[in-house]
């Protein structure tokens, strides 16, 4: 079986803030349309199940996915955005502390202030995957965010931490992974997201 992790479309956010785990920001248009993409590009696996964290954007990426398999999607808070996010929930970028920044872009794995460690989003995803690796006898979609995927592709891989920096996924990428996991492919939409600061999304 395969499970594919996909990130969530790009996101409506006029003021270009930290959106966390805040309500109210959904996909944009383009945002739509890479959602789409993914969801065609997947259309020919035998998907039996399309699961998403809780979240407004990665539900609607989901649903675009969902409705090529005849499946409901499912909730689970397992594959929710990285709780270091919400240290920053609802400033811009700019205004995050300048400390706090570079320790995020340089040494992610090495962050005393955040409430979850990388190692710990890394391991909370791996058990989230493997769990439906072992119930779901078909392949699984897997919609949840950057740095959550990137620190299951970390763990699952047995990559060096210092991986977790190198080709994070962009929006609305699929991931293809098999047990023992391997990463057997990688594909990216057409439609490419504006250029943002690394924000956690």
């Amino acid at each position: 079986m395969t499970v594919f992790l996909v990130r969530h479309g790009e996101v409506l956010n006029p003021d270009r803030v930290v959106y966390a785990g805040l309500p109210g920001f959904p996909l944009t248009e383009r945002g739509i349309i890479q959602a789409r993409e993914a969801g065609a590009y997947l259309s020919s696996w035998p998907v039996g199940a399309v699961v998403s964290s809780p979240l407004e954007r990665t539900m609607q990426t989901a649903s675009e996915i969902a409705v090529y398999h005849g499946v409901d999607v499912q909730r689970d808070p397992m594959f929710a955005e990285w709780g270091l996010a919400d240290r920053w929930a609802g400033s811009r970028w700019e205004d995050v502390s300048s400390d706090e920044r570079k320790a995020y872009l340089t040494t992610p794995w090495d962050l005393p202030f955040a409430p979850e460690s990388l190692i710990e989003m890394g391991d909370r995803m791996r058990r989230g995957i493997e769990r439906l690796a072992f119930d779901v006898e078909s392949d699984v979609v897997i919609v949840s965010h950057m740095d959550p995927i990137q620190a299951a592709r970390v763990s699952l891989l047995g990559l060096s931490p210092d991986q977790f920096l190198v080709d994070r996924p962009v929006h609305a990428e699929v991931i293809a992974l098999q047990p023992e996991w391997n990463e057997v492919r990688r594909w990216r939409p057409s439609v490419e997201s504006e250029p943002f600061p690394p924000s956690t999304s």
